[in-house]
């Protein structure tokens, strides 16, 4: 069972991220008064500024921040502080070069980018503790500051990590998980190209090999350990500022990236978790933005699930407020008008009641001097501003909003192992992804809002029983107790669909010597005859369901039934597979199992979602077009429906019941109109 989350704010409330290192002292004031008349009360800080502090090593001024933190005092200014160990200084890396993260052929990363550092350096972790001793223990007593976020963006930009510390840390990490060589042998399949260790100082994390391809069970147990060292390094600052900070303050971090148990690291170290959305990343010039129409930029819409099965009451840290890019990369548009006002009740809509916009003022200097903030270079008031200010006053009409639960109609299990899995493994990888893209697709044009829930070793069906349907789409690696608790939330009522490849592998990422689905076989009543993918001469493989031809996607299993109680629901109609069950049923318990053998479509997932009976939950209540999403949260008795409208042209939207229009305060009723890149938030 998941811990709950320990902060929550109790309104919808904007803030901006602010660098005063950035800036001459004469800005400050001008700007945090400017920033008060748009409707922006907090800010973030220093997370950069490691050398505001420490100059020099063991030199520590205060001066610095001191100087600006009397300037937000004054102003009324809210502050949460950033710990500013994603960028150490030169004399840090310039002396100590073992806290630098290297290549994987064993080139070390320098100084002049961020994030070049590895987490299991011990002088990195004695220098980083220190620092962030020395920033909580002067500056968390202080009235303004009400928040602190650890590192930056942890495992962004890189997410692997090969220095020879983390070689000496992975020997440790499995030494004390496989405890002998002949454990680690066993368990990781190293007799296969005669790979076995004889001592452990023949164990390294991966090294440059052929085409890369490193062992890949080691693989998935060092992405593992990378895990657990990130999850790490986030405690031992959260610990720090524990000791410090003010009865209420809050300890976040701005995720999501790889390679991390976002899960865990939440449940260990954080309070609330907090997210930066770039919908406007879609649209980057080397992005082909037609392929998806009004679904591009609400791919964020499907991360914003993500970050909610971690904490359902979030924060975004960096909201998307200008034109992305660096000097090297990510070229592309500035957000259309209206646009910024979308995405940022795009992340409300989801979850996020506080909402942070990257940056306050575009760089001038550096790497980010093309990733625009609210004002530009010449720092005059302009459209962005404009809307800034309309988005403060749409936030005010939707206070309620705060601490309302987002409500999905079915959800998506997700687990770790099966996530790094796909990024050791590119036959998992491609099932994977073009699974998700479709199930989501399908969730947005059906206006069938989802959920992406947690499958862990804590995880319990208390967890779980909200959902009328899980779907469960490539579970290759399963493990008992994963399989025990899906067959104990079937038999209590649900109804769990899974997909191709299910139950192929153990934990370690061998393939079992069973049938698939493996430790599921006796739930869905089913073993896989055969497999293979779609190849480009077989053209679309289809499915008979319900008079309709579905496509089966880019991989089929070729089920057969070992149980004489499993209901073939669909047969395959072309390949040599043609007249094998594709889609299968079994009741047991209170409910039912479904093995599809394909990977998912959003017809497929469409018509699933109509056979189980929770397909466009809100249809008797209200309707709008696929250009729309719909999301719905729910609180004290209320229930509120929020309309984005991702097109540039106006939308009509069909209300059939009266509501009220919470920005207005007018009861609506019947067809309205919603503008281009508009929103609408409905009682």
């Amino acid at each position: 069972m998941r811990k709950p989350q320990n902060f929550q704010w109790n309104e919808i409330s904007l803030g901006t991220c602010y660098y005063p290192e950035h800036w001459d002292k004469s800005l400050w004031e001008e700007d945090l008064e400017r920033m008060k008349a748009v409707g922006i009360r907090t800010i973030r800080i220093g997370e950069f500024a490691w050398s505001k502090v420490e100059p020099r090593e063991g030199e520590f001024t205060y001066e610095f921040f001191d100087g600006f933190l009397e300037v937000a005092c004054k102003a009324g200014m809210k502050v949460i502080f950033g710990t500013p160990t994603a960028t150490p200084p030169a004399w840090l890396t310039e002396k100590y070069p073992e806290v630098l993260n290297c290549r994987m052929d064993g080139v070390k990363f320098r100084h002049g980018m961020r994030r070049h550092y590895n987490y299991n350096s011990p002088v990195y972790q004695r220098l980083s503790a220190r620092i962030v001793e020395k920033f909580a223990g002067h500056y968390a007593s202080h009235p303004s500051v009400i928040g602190w976020q650890i590192d930056n963006e942890i495992n962004c930009e890189v997410d692997v990590f090969y220095s020879e510390s983390d070689t000496l840390a992975f020997r440790e990490y499995l030494k004390k998980k496989y405890a002998t060589l002949d454990n680690l042998n066993q368990e990781l399949g190293m007799i296969f190209w005669n790979q076995e260790y004889t001592d452990w100082e023949e164990v390294y994390v991966p090294r440059t090999t052929i085409h890369d391809s490193a062992n890949p069970h080691l693989t998935l147990e060092y992405y593992r350990f990378i895990s657990e060292s990130a999850a790490g390094f986030c405690k031992m600052q959260s610990d720090i500022i524990r000791k410090y900070k003010k009865p209420g303050d809050f300890i976040t971090t701005n995720g999501m990236f790889g390679h991390l148990d976002n899960h865990r690291m939440m449940d260990d170290a954080l309070d609330v978790y907090t997210y930066d959305s770039y919908p406007n990343f879609a649209y980057c010039l080397e992005e082909d933005p037609l392929h998806s129409k009004s679904l591009n930029d609400r791919k964020w819409s499907n991360h914003l699930s993500r970050v909610r099965s971690i904490c359902p009451h979030f924060g975004i840290m960096e909201q998307q407020s200008g034109a992305n890019g660096w000097n090297t990369r990510m070229e592309a548009p500035a957000p259309k008008p209206g646009q910024m006002l979308l995405w940022a009740m795009q992340s409300i809509a989801h979850g996020a009641d506080y909402v942070s916009f990257f940056r306050w003022r575009t760089c001038t200097v550096g790497t980010e001097i093309y990733w625009h903030g609210i004002l530009d270079y010449d720092n005059r008031d302009n459209r962005k501003l404009r809307e800034v200010t309309e988005i403060s006053r749409l936030a005010a009409s939707v206070g309620k909003l705060a601490g309302a639960e987002y409500q999905a109609g079915f959800g998506v299990l997700e687990d770790y192992d099966n996530l790094w899995d796909a990024d050791v493994d590119v036959w998992h990888r491609r099932l994977e992804k073009a699974s998700k893209k479709e199930i989501f697709a399908a969730s947005q044009l059906s206006h069938t809002p989802m959920d992406y829930v947690l499958l862990s070793d804590n995880t319990e069906y208390d967890d779980l029983k909200k959902y009328p349907v899980l779907f469960y789409p490539h579970g290759l690696i399963l493990t008992e107790e994963r399989a025990a608790l899906l067959k104990t939330y079937v038999e209590k009522g649900g109804c769990l669909v899974t997909g191709a490849r299910t139950g192929q592998k153990e934990e370690h990422g061998r393939c079992v010597m069973a049938p698939m689905p493996g430790l599921l076989l006796e739930l869905t009543g089913t073993a896989v005859e055969e497999f293979t993918f779609v190849g480009a001469l077989d053209g679309t493989v289809c499915m008979e369901w319900q008079k309709e031809q579905l496509d089966t996607g880019i991989f089929n299993d070729v089920l057969e039934t070992v149980r004489e109680d499993v209901e073939v629901l669909a047969r395959y109609t072309s390949s040599y597979y043609a007249g094998k069950p594709a889609l299968t049923q079994r009741k047991a318990g209170e409910g039912k199992v479904l093995h599809f053998g394909g990977t998912f479509t959003r017809e497929t997932v469409e018509a699933m979602l109509r056979y189980l009976g929770v397909l466009s939950p809100y249809a008797g209540e209200i309707e709008l077009p696929g250009e729309c999403e719909l999301c719905v949260r729910e609180k004290e008795g209320n229930r509120y429906f929020i309309i984005l409208n991702y097109s540039v042209d106006e939308q009509k939207v069909v209300l059939k019941r009266e509501m009220t229009d919470l920005d207005s305060g007018e009861k609506v009723s019947g067809t309205i109109q919603v503008k281009g890149y508009g929103v609408v938030v409905l009682r």
